[in-house]
């Protein structure tokens, strides 16, 4: 491509040559015809030495002459200056033979116009002067009796400076177009350097131009597609990750009821000699394992539900604090029966939300179990409500055990559980959390653990109010 891009560059510069030393020759051209066309209003050429000669000097008439800037000199045989009136560029009073032929041969090197006229009859020089405003010394001349020799040194010479001018306007147009090309191509070099790297799975690839023109916005465009790549990819890595995780948390949950239903079974199967008294026992070990086996993947089909697209709630208006006090109250009887302490603090006045009040009651029954299953008797529960920048925050306290410093920044995942074994005493399938941290976003709003450096934990839940 570098290569296609820069010969394309040569091109076009090459074309501008061509049409460089056109314009230059129409310049020539149109200069010439410009001073054809303004010569007539030229002041040195509205009064020429011919229009003021006289036989006697002394009548001559330069009052116009002086009135526009001019000079009128006069010098005899003797070259002495005889009569001077106006601009005086020769400055002397008489002059040698020398000094009077350098002024004539010199006459064209000096910022003046001369018009030199002799007049026989008097025996003198007269000598008009005008300022030059601007000379352009160029001209071609050609005389053909001249020597043949000539023509051709000449022929030679402007041959050779022709040519050396077109090499040099050449080679300058040649290095020209290489820079430009430059400008581009080493950017696109770079930008195809940076997609290579990407196509081959570096994903950490980026471009550094340092320039700010609109290649500047192509590599932000570059290097923000390759870090949204980079992110996907690792999104998705971490999914795999976490699938894998998955697969292996639900063959190691489903794998202890399902040893335990298969062990008794087992057992009442080949000792049918077995007393009523341990076959019921071992019904009951089976029939709390299959419930155990039966919740989890009941649990686990509503996670994947809740990452379907088709996913949606059946939301109404509620009033949210009404809502939370029959919640506590239905609470009220399972903490008193374990033995819990309770407090509830919602506000008296209507707060209203949009709520899928059966989806909601999980997030508030999921946290309620853990609490349950994991404190003490005595342990404290605490239900607070508060309205801050219209959404409602819902405060589950407990001040049991807490959560374990190795567990809190993963506790919202799926299968992670207080109980590291997630033996059959606990009894939590580990998806709780995961679960009412779902139904929380899909109502627009989260649920967050909230530190603590003593015991006991909070989780806030936070809920759009309308």
């Amino acid at each position: 491509m570098r290569r296609k891009l820069s010969n394309q560059f040569l091109v076009n510069f090459l074309v501008i040559f061509l049409l460089t030393l056109l314009a230059t020759a129409l310049a020539f051209v149109m200069l010439s015809f410009a001073s054809r066309l303004i010569s007539d209003s030229l002041v040195k050429n509205q009064y020429p030495a011919s229009t003021i000669i006289k036989e006697d000097y002394t009548q001559i008439d330069s009052s116009a002459i002086i009135k526009n800037g001019g000079g009128v000199q006069v010098v005899n045989k003797e070259y002495r200056i005889v009569y001077s009136k106006g601009l005086d560029t020769i400055g002397k009073n008489q002059l040698n033979i020398q000094e009077f032929t350098a002024f004539l041969t010199e006459s064209k090197e000096k910022p003046y116009h001369y018009d030199i006229l002799y007049q026989p009859e008097g025996e003198f020089w007269l000598i008009v002067t005008f300022p030059t405003s601007i000379r352009l010394d160029f001209s071609l001349i050609y005389n053909k009796e001249a020597s043949s020799s000539d023509f051709t040194r000449t022929g030679f010479a402007i041959a050779f400076v022709a040519l050396l001018y077109f090499l040099i306007l050449a080679f300058l147009t040649f290095i020209y177009s290489r820079i430009t090309a430059a400008s581009i191509t080493v950017p696109l070099r770079k930008l195809c350097d940076g997609t290579r790297l990407l196509r081959e799975g570096d994903y950490s690839a980026r471009v550094d131009l340092r320039l700010k023109n609109e290649f500047s916005e192509l590599q932000s465009t570059f290097n923000d597609m390759a870090a949204r790549i980079e992110h996907e990819i690792s999104l998705r890595k971490k999914s795999e990750e976490d699938r894998k995780q998955l697969v292996l948390d639900i063959s190691h949950d489903l794998k202890n009821p399902m040893s335990s239903i298969h062990g008794y079974a087992e057992i009442c199967i080949k000792k049918p000699e077995l007393t009523k008294k341990d076959q019921k026992e071992y019904l009951e070990i089976i029939l709390h394992n299959s419930k155990r086996a039966n919740k989890l993947l009941t649990e686990l089909f509503e996670l994947s539900q809740m990452d379907s697209p088709e996913f949606s709630l059946k939301s109404e208006k509620t009033d949210l604090c009404e809502y939370l006090r029959q919640a506590c109250g239905d609470l009220v009887p399972q903490f008193e029966e374990t033995g819990f302490v309770y407090e509830f603090t919602i506000p008296e006045e209507s707060v209203f939300a949009l709520l899928d009040a059966d989806r909601f009651s999980r997030i508030i029954g999921n946290l309620a179990e853990n609490a349950l299953r994991y404190n003490p008797q005595g342990t404290t529960i605490s239900i607070n409500m508060a309205i801050e920048n219209h959404y409602a925050l819902i405060d589950f306290s407990d001040n049991g055990i807490g959560i374990p410093p190795h567990l809190a920044d993963n506790v919202f995942k799926p299968f992670i559980s207080a109980d590291d074994a997630r033996s059959s005493k606990a009894g939590g399938s580990g998806l709780g959390l995961s679960i009412a941290q779902k139904i929380a976003e899909a109502h627009g709003g989260e649920l967050t653990l909230i530190p603590h450096r003593n015991k006991g934990s909070t989780f806030r839940i936070t809920i759009p109010t309308i």
